[in-house]
């Protein structure tokens, strides 16, 4: 099956695979021209072929990977999961929720600052644990110091652009 780089959903994960696969080409090409010929090849340059080809096999095994995983909370659930499904489309692992839950291990909590003013103590601390990226509606101090007392990790302000959300779980996952 040939996959053409430029219409790929995922141009990382096919230019890695083409690569792949031109790496491997030319060391079976260099092999079989050699058993043709009767000739010994370089160790050196077959393993530094294999090396080659392993390298493009984890490039195309990261591209294909998930970015990570993503717990989106807000109390708009609709906007909860539009922005969940926005960030599938960009590769994350992402579920929406209107309510706080246990975070799985290694997820990036995006939370709602209205959900946490009735939050009890420890799910306070959950969420502080978490250092959550913070959205919100509001840009009160209060609501600043509130983000800050979470030790969130970033505070975008709604409507909030999905490539700069991403770019700040990125960030966030890149501080783990």
């Amino acid at each position: 099956m040939a996959l053409d780089i430029d219409s790929s959903p995922n141009p990382e994960l096919s230019a890695a695979l083409h690569r792949l696969r031109s790496t491997l080409a030319r060391l079976k090409a260099e092999l079989e021209l050699a058993e043709l010929d009767g000739a010994a090849l370089s160790t050196t340059r077959l393993l530094d072929d294999v090396r080659e080809a392993l390298s493009y096999l984890s490039a195309a095994e990261d591209a294909s990977q998930l970015r990570g995983s993503v717990l989106v909370v807000d109390d708009d659930v609709r906007l909860a999961e539009i922005t969940a499904r926005g960030l599938r489309r960009l590769g994350f692992d992402a579920d929406a929720s209107g309510s706080l839950r246990g975070l799985k291990d290694r997820e990036v909590l995006v939370v709602d600052l209205s959900l946490l003013e009735a939050a009890d103590a420890g799910a306070y601390q959950d969420v502080r644990a978490s250092r959550p990226i913070v959205v919100t509606g509001a840009t009160d101090p209060r609501s600043r110091a509130l983000a800050a007392s979470l030790d969130a990790s970033d505070y975008l302000v709604k409507p909030i652009e999905l490539e700069e959300l991403a770019a700040a779980i990125n960030r966030r996952m890149a501080g783990d």
